[in-house]
């Protein structure tokens, strides 16, 4: 919790001053400080600057004023602003924020409280400000209330990436747990090590300067989710805009040229519990590829000039690529020639749970970038 008798959250040299709410920064970032934590209204004479979500969210009100509600991981929001410092109000929910700079300078945020957050040793001239959740929310939504300009702080132009790739899959996909130093944690440990930012979606986005949205559960598959859990398998719950069912709405604005998929990890993962849907593992593969062929033929209608990549790890014996190779193939059978299969083999999976690590993350990044760099259409106009 923070301890309102301190003025800043971090110090200079990036040290917590405060129990759950943790700050980290590179050496040359700007110090983050506490405004008016806990304060439900915004402070006089400023106003919202304008800002642009790259995610699903839900508008929604707090005390009078618009905050967007999230659950999907990777969700950013950006502003560009002239001269002073702006403030970033957090709302309520349990996440870890990056808030970069430039896209160059950062801080990070670990369950910050609620309340109105000030950028310092800014320089004067025009900036452009990221908030990017990289935690995993599955638990509930956590809320961002926006930009706003105090005095001397004026809008400046945004510029939208013309870019965008989609990432939709697991675990793997969220990055899980990516950032620890070995396979032993706890839950506390994957939710404090999950970084999406540096997984394969935020190092495939940075790679080719892209917009991105990541549209992935730890846990979930196509048909059947890990050790056959309770829950939405990842098509249907692809339909929300939170996890809570509710349908999302178009987005317009949302285009994506590269759909990135990695389903199946947790469809074969585990053997088949007395009582389950499926009486072998023949009728699973079955359900799997024709639930998958049909999520990928949705995908297609939505975006039918879009490049697809389905990737899949050696896990399993290799029984998830054959599957996810037999439903590309099923998709070219039918037709789809902008659609291709990424097998991604000898990851370490050192991190937590025996996922990817951010070192492996690079190698998947690697793989899936060297199937769009061989379309040379991959980035052709939406």
């Amino acid at each position: 919790m923070i301890r309102r008798s301190f003025p800043t959250l971090i110090g200079a040299a990036g040290i917590a001053l405060s129990g759950t709410a943790i700050g980290r920064t590179q050496a040359d970032a700007p110090v983050v400080s506490v405004f008016a934590a806990l304060r439900a209204q915004a402070p006089a004479r400023i106003a919202r600057l304008p800002l642009r979500v790259t995610g699903r969210v839900q508008r929604v009100s707090a005390d009078g004023d618009a905050e967007y509600a999230r659950q999907w991981p990777g969700t950013y929001f950006d502003t560009a602003f002239r001269n002073g410092p702006p403030l970033i109000r957090i709302g309520a929910g349990a996440a870890t924020y990056r808030i970069l700079l430039d896209d160059a300078r950062s801080v990070v945020l670990v369950r910050p409280e609620p309340g109105f957050y000030r950028l310092t040793g800014v320089q004067h001239g025009t900036h452009r400000l990221r908030v990017q959740i990289v935690s995993e929310s599955q638990a509930g939504a956590t809320r961002f209330g926006g930009f706003y300009a105090q005095s001397g702080t004026v809008a400046a132009r945004l510029v939208a990436e013309r870019r965008q790739i989609e990432f939709i899959g697991d675990s793997h996909t969220v990055g899980y747990g990516n950032t620890a130093p070995n396979t032993a944690c706890t839950q506390d440990e994957v939710w404090a090590t999950t970084d999406t930012a540096q997984g394969p979606a935020g190092q495939l986005a940075r790679r080719y300067g892209a917009g991105y949205q990541v549209n992935a559960i730890s846990g979930r598959g196509v048909v059947r989710n890990y050790e056959g859990g309770a829950g939405a398998t990842l098509p249907v719950a692809y339909r929300s805009a939170l996890l809570t069912g509710v349908p999302q709405p178009v987005q317009r604005s949302w285009r994506p040229q590269v759909i990135v998929v990695a389903l199946g990890t947790n469809d074969f993962s585990t053997p088949l519990r007395v009582g389950e849907t499926w009486p072998d593992r023949a009728a699973l593969h079955a359900d799997y590829e024709r639930t998958y062929l049909r999520f990928l033929r949705q995908l297609r209608a939505a975006h039918p000039q879009a490049l697809v990549i389905v990737w899949a790890t050696d896990l399993a014996q290799g029984e998830i690529a054959r599957e996810a190779g037999r439903v590309v193939a099923l998709a070219h059978a039918a037709g789809d020639r902008r659609i291709a299969f990424v097998p991604v083999r000898r990851l370490a999976f050192s991190a937590c749970h025996g996922h990817p690590s951010v070192a492996d993350d690079r190698l998947i990044a690697d793989a899936i970038g060297r199937a769009i760099d061989a379309r040379p259409d991959a980035w052709k106009t939406r």
